[in-house]
């Protein structure tokens, strides 16, 4: 008995390493991310644990908040923005290493309504009707809400602003909130990104703004913070989310891999990232 006794405890005791050797090791990773990736992004942080046994903490948000945060608690791995916009930002304000900055996915601007689109808006210029809740995303520190004023400034006449501005029934903190208020029903339309639908396809429905009235498209950059510990690391999980295996993932939530199928989709090419200075009119007091 005391023998069998002896073998229970030592096979108990193999599981019980066997288990710490499964998970996660003491290294972790901290990102700072835009949530205009945030599905897929999830998605490529748990592949990752999984393969390497590296516990992978997020922090979503506008881009530009989560940047402030960064910034403000000198702490990170990677900054992951929703565009270019921001990090370009970052890298003025030395949060990133410039040389490991690597675009990831290409994002084009659209209008997002509920499923089945109750109230019929075909056109950007529908959003001006009496009667449209609209919403778009605070263009202070989220990077889609940017891109939607800058659609706004150059399509819409002072009258048509004017009009769009009275239907403006919020804004919203992210890409992941502005998505959210479709799906709620707490608007009747957004301007945001056209990957939305794929994040609730039973609930959102894009309608593609023409491509005259697309202004640029946008990328989702990634690079490492100047405030990582183990930079070995941010690097190993940038180049995991270049891997076939990360942009697959990106490309099941319908994700466009590179400025041409993004074009193919718009039927015509247009600037890629750069920047865009929000009137000072759009920013809230």
């Amino acid at each position: 008995m005391r023998g069998i006794g002896v073998f229970l405890l030592l096979f108990y005791l193999s599981l019980g390493v066997f288990k710490v050797n499964l998970g996660y090791s003491k290294e972790r990773l901290l990102i700072y991310a835009g949530a205009a990736s945030k599905p897929p992004t999830e998605e490529v942080a748990k592949a990752f644990e999984k393969k390497y046994g590296v516990k992978v903490d997020i922090i979503f948000g506008g881009s530009g908040y989560v940047l402030s945060q960064m910034l403000l608690s000198k702490q990170g791995d990677i900054y992951f923005p929703g565009s270019s916009d921001y990090m370009e930002l970052a890298k003025k304000k030395g949060a990133v290493f410039p040389e490991t900055e690597q675009k990831v996915v290409y994002l084009v601007p659209a209008i997002n309504v509920q499923r089945g689109n109750p109230k019929k808006i075909k056109f950007l210029k529908d959003l001006t009707r009496p009667g449209i809740k609209v919403a778009i995303a605070n263009p202070e520190g989220v990077c889609v809400g940017a891109y939607a004023v800058e659609i706004i400034e150059k399509n819409f006449t002072p009258e048509e602003k004017e009009r769009f501005r009275k239907n403006l029934v919020n804004y919203t903190e992210s890409c992941e909130k502005t998505a959210t208020a479709i799906s709620l029903k707490t608007v009747d339309a957004v301007i945001g990104w056209r990957v939305f639908e794929h994040w609730d396809p039973y609930r959102i429905e894009t309608i593609p703004l023409k491509k005259e009235e697309i202004i640029r498209i946008g990328y989702i950059p990634i690079a490492i913070s100047k405030f990582t510990k183990n930079r070995d690391l941010a690097q190993k999980f940038i180049d995991f989310v270049l891997s076939k295996e990360g942009k697959a993932i990106f490309r099941k939530y319908h994700y466009f891999m590179t400025p041409d199928e993004a074009f193919s989709w718009i039927g015509g090419k247009k600037p890629v990232g750069g920047e865009y200075i929000v009137p000072t009119e759009w920013i809230k007091k």
